[in-house]
Parts: C-alpha cells; structure tokens; sequence
C-alpha cells in the first residue's frame, strides 16, 4: 500500500466528445502528392543544377546511401516524429514505401494519433490554446478509444504497439485509410515501431488507457526496432526526422544493444532533418553511432515540408540514373 497521503486520479469520468466535431487545423486536401515516374526523371536535371557546396553535397550523399541501401537489400529505417505526419507528408513516405526505399518506420506516441485521425477523418492537429481552457484538449472519443483497444488487444495478442494500431485499421478500413502510415505499413507487411512515454500522449487521458499494455506493446516495438537496427551493418541507412527527444535516446539504445550482443554494426549511415538541429539527434543519431569509423552522420536543416519532399526527390533522381 501507498505511503503518500495523495492518490492517483480516477480516469473513468472524463467527458470526450466525437472527433468530426473538432475544427482541426491540417487536411488532407493540403498534403503532398508523390512525384510519378515522368517527374522523377525530370527532378534529376534540378539537382544537377544545384550548387555542390554547404547542404547540397550532404542531401546527395543521403539519398545516394538510400539508393545503395535498396540494391544491396539492407534496413533503410525512417524514424519520424509527429509533426512530420501532419504536415501532410504521409503520402510521400507511402511512395517510398512502396517503390522500396522504406524498410521499417519507427514513430513516437503523437505520431500514430496524427496517422489514425488522419485515417478516420481527414483532418488532425486541434487548436490545443482553445481546447485546453475547457479542459477538452485530448478528448477526442475515437482516437482514444479505438487506439487505447487497438493496443490493449495488442497485449493480449503478444504484438507490438504499431502492428496492432495497423491491424485496426486495416480491419476498421476508414474513409481515408489510404494516407495512414501505419495502414499502408501494414498491408505491404512493413514494421511500424512506436515507442511510446507515458502520459505524454492525449490517448493515456482516456479511462481504456491501460499502462500495462501501453508498457508491453512499445517495449516489445523496442525490441523489434532493435533487431531491425541490427540489419543497419554493412550499408544500411537511419534517418531521424523531426524527433528531438524520444527517437534519438531509442536509437541510441537499440545501437547499444546490439553491439552489446555481439552483432557487427558498422559501414552506415545516419540522418538527422530538422528545421532546428538540437543536441540529442545530432549526438544520438548522427555522431555517436558511427563513431570511430563506423559510418557517416549527416544533419540536414530545413522545415519538414520542404525538406521531405525534395530528399525523396533526390532519391527518385538518383535510382533513375
């Protein structure tokens, strides 16, 4: 029994309301389109153009590694935070998926609730300054319930946090399934990592959040994540994207573990793209892992938007040469 005099607060009478009654702030009517074939090929003669000075040879050598990474069939891991998935650049990530240049995504807690209202409705990103004064920021009733029993039902399963929110959608088939990550993920049988804190997310505000399963699915996501880092050796690439915190300390771990079980875990690269280069994911991401001559570490800045788009360009430019 507890010591303290407090007690944990009773979650079973918070008050949601449905999620096609928010104003949210990002559609899909503003995402990204994919380039086709045709653009592709023309996107080679825009780089060529480019000067070969300052981000330009960095970009290049990225996606040349990415490039290198699907002909000798090695992990090319996009690790992205959720303000990557709301700025409507799903639809590009899908089309690397599926042209092979994605071999797993591993995302933060914020970044499966963006993909799954994004799936249900079109839309996400509430104004949290005008929610939050009424106590409703968070509480949206689908995207905490059907998440919170995706993963519980994932516990049970013995499956990790983002094949089981996969699987839910791929049964639930919302009306815009076909921008989700995690539903296209899981279709093509691509592991989705999701590597969640407790009570960072607004899904943990709900009365079916259960930690235990929360706990059980993400640590499980871990351990995966792990063992696909593992396929890093000898040419494989880590990009992290948008994540300043959560993603860079994974990684940094999964790296550890690796070499702590004796795996062979050098010649690859890493990325970091953000529109602020911050300690963790140039530390964690793109100097500590291939340290010592264990790879490059490249770090990008530029706004997710921007950024996003013109990589996969450049990797579409360099597999047509």
């Amino acid at each position: 029994m507890s010591v303290y005099d407090q007690h944990p607060i009773d979650l079973s009478q918070i008050s949601t309301y449905p999620l096609n009654s928010r104003h949210s702030k990002v559609t899909i009517q503003d995402f990204a389109r994919p380039l086709n074939d045709d653009e592709a090929r023309a996107t080679a003669i825009l780089f060529d153009s480019l000067p070969n000075i300052l981000a330009v040879p960095s970009l290049r050598a990225v996606a040349k590694a990415i490039v290198n990474a699907r002909a000798a069939h090695k992990a090319i891991i996009w690790g992205a935070g959720g303000h990557v998935i709301k700025t409507g650049l799903a639809p590009i990530l899908i089309d690397l998926m599926r042209r092979g240049f994605v071999t797993s995504i591993a995302l933060n807690g914020s970044g499966v609730i963006h993909d799954f209202e994004i799936a249900w409705i079109g839309s996400t990103s509430e104004d949290v300054d005008e929610a939050l004064g009424a106590g409703a920021f968070g509480m949206a009733e689908e995207t905490g319930r059907r998440l919170n029993d995706a993963i519980n039902h994932g516990a049970r399963d013995g499956i990790g946090l983002g094949e089981a929110v996969g699987r839910m959608l791929v049964e639930a088939q919302p009306p815009f399934a076909a921008y989700s990550l995690l539903h296209e993920a899981y279709r093509h049988k691509i592991p989705v990592t999701v590597h969640a804190t407790l009570g960072t997310d607004i899904i943990h505000l709900h009365p079916n959040a259960d930690g235990a399963s929360i706990g059980q699915t993400s640590h499980q996501d871990f351990r995966l994540l792990t063992s696909i880092v593992k396929e890093l050796n000898d040419g494989g690439v880590y990009l992290n994207l948008g994540s300043a915190v959560t993603l860079p300390e994974i990684f940094l771990k999964a790296v550890t573990v690796v070499r702590n079980l004796g795996g062979p875990l050098e010649n690859f690269t890493t990325a970091n793209f953000d529109f602020i280069q911050h300690y963790r994911p140039n530390t964690n991401v793109v100097k500590r892992p291939v340290a010592n001559g264990a790879g490059q570490g490249y770090s990008l800045t530029g706004h997710h938007e921007l950024m996003i788009p013109l990589l996969a360009a450049a990797i579409l430019a360099h597999s047509s040469e």
